[in-house]
């Protein structure tokens, strides 16, 4: 019984770490995904700063 305990123990302790240090590595999904996310966020700073610029353009034709 106390042998059974102890595989039980190890089983456990084993399972834990496999599914703690399994996903440690970024998978092609994953990278492509913050490629995604990175390439939003500059586009979205780019649009920022066009609408930036076209409001400061429109100012100077009412002035």
């Amino acid at each position: 019984m106390k042998t059974l305990k102890k595989i039980l123990t190890v089983a456990c302790l084993l399972a834990v770490l496999a599914v703690a240090f399994g996903c440690s590595e970024e998978g092609p999904m994953e990278k492509a995904g913050k490629k995604i996310d990175k390439a939003a966020q500059e586009a979205g700073q780019q649009m920022d700063k066009a609408a930036e610029d076209a409001g400061n353009a429109a100012k100077k034709l009412f002035e």
